[in-house]
């Protein structure tokens, strides 16, 4: 039954339209393009994320992630070592400096990618992919830090007029935003932990490329907030 049940959803994420599929993939690589520009082009941080990449795109491939009957269940591989890499990050001193030393407008910048994530997800509800309540329809609202995104580049970067107290309030709300959908998507997923949205669950991101979001995008929107946030502290 099992076996069936992955089948029929693997032929049903295979009639998606091509350009979903393709719009995601350049999204995640303007992301880490941005990324990669925000961190002064470090050869090792580009060859980290393209290698990570490179992973799971092959693990997706072979269909790990599509069994979901495992404890945990298996799709937290993909956020897992991120997060940790994070964690390192910030309690280790090269990380610290490491974080410090990005651009901080330009990873500002990179959040402007939300809105075609957000579009994408849009994309997928329609095809019954993913479930309403990951879309700007539903419980998403993060979209909103991706429209505002460019407004809080230019009056903080540009026209340095943006007090860096409520700059660093609009990196903690946006923070929220994200941890609100990254909530609902995990407790959407088909697995264990699925808690709602049963006729509709959030089936994408077990297959190729959008299991890119949880391993990649979403990590680099997160770190770009947290480095952002320590680089006004300290200076503040």
């Amino acid at each position: 039954m099992a076996v069936q049940i992955i089948y029929h959803q693997q032929a049903a994420m295979e009639m998606l339209p091509a350009y979903i599929g393709i719009a995601f993939i350049l999204t995640t690589f303007l992301t880490v393009f941005l990324f990669w520009k925000a961190a002064h082009y470090h050869r090792v941080t580009i060859v980290v994320i393209l290698a990570w990449l490179f992973v799971q795109a092959i693990v997706s491939l072979q269909h790990f992630y599509t069994i979901t009957d495992t404890r945990p269940p298996r799709f937290l591989l993909l956020a897992a070592p991120p997060v940790v890499l994070i964690i390192l990050l910030l309690l280790s001193g090269p990380g610290r400096r490491y974080l410090d030393n990005l651009n901080a407008s330009t990873l500002t910048v990179l959040h402007i990618i939300r809105i075609a994530v957000e579009l994408v997800l849009w994309a997928l509800f329609v095809h019954k992919a993913v479930p309403q309540l990951m879309t700007f329809e539903g419980r998403n609202f993060d979209i909103v830090a991706g429209l505002s995104a460019p407004l809080i580049w230019y009056l903080a970067y540009r026209l340095k007029k943006l007090s860096k107290t409520a700059l660093l309030w609009w990196n903690i709300a946006c923070i929220v935003l994200l941890l609100n959908i990254v909530i609902n998507a995990v407790l959407s997923a088909p697995g264990p932990l699925q808690q709602f949205a049963f006729d509709q669950p959030n089936r994408a991101i077990l297959y190729f490329p959008f299991v890119w979001l949880p391993c990649c995008v979403v990590p680099l929107v997160l770190l770009s907030h947290l480095a952002v946030i320590r680089q006004l502290v300290k200076k503040h």
